[in-house]
């Protein structure tokens, strides 16, 4: 079975793939040399990744999916959310010679440092076409912010976010670790119990 997945991050193409089997390829946008700007414009996760992989599904019509993945922080009423990826660059704008990903987390330190609510939840929402039917799964774990960066692995928000019941970061979790706890590995897993069944 092949797949395109709707992605041009490379860190979560390994993640996806890491979690799938050999009968399942995985190729992203790159691979499959579609270039250009993906558009998400709404405002859940579950609608932008419907956008996003109708809208390959309709230019390359093979079989595809999306996801979106935000983190919902308690204490800031579930920011930032959908605007995850691009936090440090909406609102309250900060952090702009920084790379995204780490204005991102510093940002949300710095609206975190005076809070003693830490809870926060990574979701993800995938949006798969399958011959031109649509179906989504859901992913979710629970955790608490850090008071600061730890661990080297991962990306986006993995060094600030420890998971329910763990120790440490997903920042400091080995891949495996990580891919069988995680928002995005739940949701894949429902995804291919979903395909295995085709």
């Amino acid at each position: 079975m092949n797949l395109i997945f709707v992605t041009n991050n490379q860190h979560k193409l390994n993640e996806i793939r890491n979690l799938t089997d050999s009968k399942i390829m995985i190729s992203g946008l790159n691979e499959v040399g579609f270039k250009g700007e993906i558009p998400e414009d709404y405002a859940t996760l579950e609608q932008n990744a419907s956008q996003k992989s109708w809208y390959i599904y309709n230019r390359l019509h093979q079989n595809c999916f999306a996801d979106d993945t935000g983190l919902e922080v308690e204490a800031l009423n579930g920011e930032p959310g959908v605007f995850s990826a691009r936090f440090s660059q909406i609102g309250d704008i900060r952090y702009p010679d920084l790379e995204v990903s780490e204005g991102n987390i510093r940002k949300l330190l710095e609206l975190m440092s005076d809070e003693s609510n830490r809870n926060a939840r990574f979701r993800t929402v995938i949006s798969l076409i399958y011959n031109g039917i649509e179906y989504q799964f859901e992913g979710i774990v629970s955790g608490t912010i850090t008071n600061e960066i730890s661990g080297m692995n991962g990306f986006g928000y993995d060094p600030i976010f420890i998971p329910q019941g763990e120790l440490c970061t997903f920042a400091e979790m080995e891949v495996i670790k990580k891919n069988m706890i995680s928002h995005r590995g739940i949701a894949v897993k429902k995804l291919i119990k979903f395909l295995n069944k085709l």
